[in-house]
């Protein structure tokens, strides 16, 4: 148990964003992981709830942090598409979109609009 609390600690503490969203991800899978692990360890092999607490909570941690930074835009989670075709330009037949953390426009393919 004590090897969860200290990995959790520590992707906390990585995983600092200014929305917040990762950090609420990350919280909440070690805590859903570490219940669910610590039940299956319990039921399944030879009975070590603790161990499977652990392995839940490290499981989960990173799968909320994941999930919190696929909310923020990030991590790969089709960036390609993201905010695209948000406004089409008729002088230069384009789509284009405003990025959200920049504030800036650029076209579909990323070239920045003037």
């Amino acid at each position: 148990m004590r090897t969860a609390l200290i990995a959790t600690a520590a992707l906390l503490a990585a995983a600092c964003t200014q929305t917040g969203n990762m950090e609420r991800g990350a919280a909440t899978g070690a805590v859903l992981g570490g219940v669910a692990g610590a039940v299956i360890g319990n039921n399944v092999g030879d009975g070590d709830a603790a161990s499977g607490a652990a392995i839940g909570a490290a499981i989960g941690a990173v799968g909320g942090a994941y999930a919190g930074c696929v909310r923020d835009g990030r991590c790969g989670a089709g960036q390609q598409t993201v905010n695209t075709r948000q406004y089409y330009d008729q002088r230069s037949g384009r789509y284009y979109f405003r990025d959200p953390q920049s504030g800036q426009y650029f076209y579909e393919n990323g070239q920045p609009y003037p």
